[in-house]
């Protein structure tokens, strides 16, 4: 791959492996295993893997080494790590850093799964757990210590949209000798400038923009090979989280288009919160595009854009948003986001019902509040769809 081709370029391109019949789409390659040519070559194999040699499937595969490469390449790290899901990408990132006695520093802005992981999880093999206000860098200085060993924080927040600083943060956590884990779903690979922002492992659920068709769970851990290949590699393949091939071979072909998608999708996000903005039966809109949204200017700096998401606050209560989302014609109701379909969800009922109402009411998650992610379809035709909903 030429490191002067372009990121559309490199979506399509970077990381291709092909067999002796020079196929054009890359191929599947469905095996648990691979045969050595003698005893001699199986002894070696284990003792050193090649660059381009492969043991069994959960240690890695061809269509898997693709899709890491390729993700890599868009990235901008040096590798990556395909796994199963993505929790299961977030799981191993964490897990495979933390011991006993280690401390680690979080937003409390988290999907509900990254929560459990925080809150439960990590303290029950005894790792200590201090949550913070993400948009707070006062609280994030506070609380990161000499003995902090990682910290954590979705860049763009589910589903409140609230973002952290990710090169303050860093170079708080950087001081101190802590490692940077940062979930960067919202953001997208298409406005992710994670590593230069001084992220050290970048995690994202490909279930979402990069498959971006609903058709599959997977998931990624990006960063320097150092830490891909000698911390996270050898906790993900001993304990099974590793991507399938054919779930590989998905999300290649997802990256093919993915920035065509994404770009297109923020341009009608934009085009709805500029629209919708004031409406009568709305208490707010919330998009990071909109000069109204507190930290406007951190996400012009930090993305360039303002993302596929938005979120609204229907009048009413639940029965205003239930109104709303059951009059909607076009958007599905569905717990994904970045999908080729316009996806609506009520998360104060659905993937943060679990959340203690104290926590909803701080992280802005009210019994109105609506998460929509906007797929691929007309915008105006969204838009219209959307003020008839809300004429309800």
């Amino acid at each position: 791959m030429s490191n002067d081709w372009h990121e559309s370029t490199r979506a399509v391109h970077a990381g291709t492996r092909r067999s002796q019949y020079g196929e054009v789409s890359e191929s599947i390659f469905m095996t648990q295993g691979f045969v050595y040519n003698s005893a001699e070559q199986a002894e070696a194999r284990f003792e050193s893997i090649g660059e381009d040699e492969f043991i069994y499937a959960r240690y890695g595969n061809p269509t898997v080494a693709m899709f890491e490469d390729r993700i890599a390449a868009l990235e901008g790290t040096e590798d990556a790590f395909a796994t199963a899901s993505g929790m299961a990408a977030v799981n191993g990132a964490l897990m495979s850093l933390l011991k006993a006695g280690d401390h680690v520093v979080s937003a409390r802005a988290l999907f509900g799964s990254c929560l459990y992981i925080a809150e439960e999880i990590l303290p029950r093999f005894g790792v200590e757990v201090t949550f913070v206000d993400g948009s707070d860098l006062t609280q994030w200085e506070a609380a990161i210590r000499p003995d902090t060993r990682a910290v954590f924080f979705e860049s763009l927040s589910n589903p409140a949209l609230e973002l952290v600083d990710v090169a303050a943060v860093a170079e708080l956590a950087h001081a101190q000798g802590a490692v940077v884990v940062c979930d960067n779903v919202f953001a997208t690979p298409v406005y992710s400038k994670a590593v230069e922002q001084g992220v050290d492992l970048v995690v994202y659920s490909a279930t979402k923009h990069i498959d971006g068709q609903g058709r599959a769970l997977g998931g990624v851990i990006l960063g320097s090979r150092e830490l891909i290949r000698k911390t996270v590699e050898p906790y993900m393949k001993h304990t099974g989280g590793s991507m399938s091939p054919f779930t590989a071979w998905i999300m290649l072909k997802g990256l093919e288009t993915m920035r065509l998608r994404v770009r297109e999708q923020a341009a009608t996000a934009l085009k709805l919160a500029r629209a919708l903005e004031g409406h009568e039966n709305l208490s707010r809109v919330i998009y990071p595009g909109l000069p109204s949204h507190p930290q406007h200017d951190l996400a012009t700096r930090q993305m360039g854009a303002g993302g596929t998401m938005l979120a609204i606050e229907v009048k009413g209560g639940k029965e205003g948003a239930y109104r709303f989302l059951n009059a909607c014609q076009i958007g599905i109701i569905s717990n994904n986001l970045g999908d080729a379909k316009t996806i609506l969800t009520p998360p104060a009922f659905t993937t943060h019902q679990r959340l203690p109402q104290d926590q909803k009411d701080a992280l802005g998650i009210t019994p109105g509040l609506v998460r929509i992610s906007i797929g691929l379809e007309d915008a105006d035709d969204l838009l219209g769809d959307f003020l008839q909903a809300l004429s309800r």
